[in-house]
């Protein structure tokens, strides 16, 4: 399965998945992972995450989450949550209900979680 066919009927997820192939593709090179449950940005390890909350909630708060890997906690509002799931990883999901909510402080974290994947 590729990116498109994982958000088919999608379209504010397939626009968010497009903008933000564009942020990291601007910082080098990444491999993009498409399973059943969310598409993936890597390098050596995996650092940003689209996934459709519809596929697992009844009645989701947005089409699509932006979940970016960090080495710290960030404590913007924007996030819905952080999760500390290792010692040097918190985890950051936003909830995308309009493609232009990919702005530059977003920018900043997909940077900044790109740059950690090493």
């Amino acid at each position: 399965m590729n990116p498109e066919e994982f958000f088919a009927g999608h379209d504010l997820a397939l626009a968010v998945f497009e903008k933000v192939r564009s942020v990291v593709e601007q910082q080098g090179q990444v491999e993009i992972r498409t399973s059943k449950s969310q598409v993936a940005f890597r390098r050596r390890r995996g650092f940003a995450y689209l996934w459709l909350p519809g596929q697992y909630l009844a009645r989701p708060d947005a089409e699509v989450v932006l979940s970016v890997a960090l080495g710290r906690p960030d404590d913007s509002p924007r996030f819905k949550e952080v999760v500390h799931p290792a010692a040097a990883h918190w985890m950051h999901h936003l909830e995308i209900n309009d493609w232009d909510e990919i702005d530059d402080e977003v920018t900043g974290w997909l940077r900044e979680a790109f740059d950690r994947a090493g």
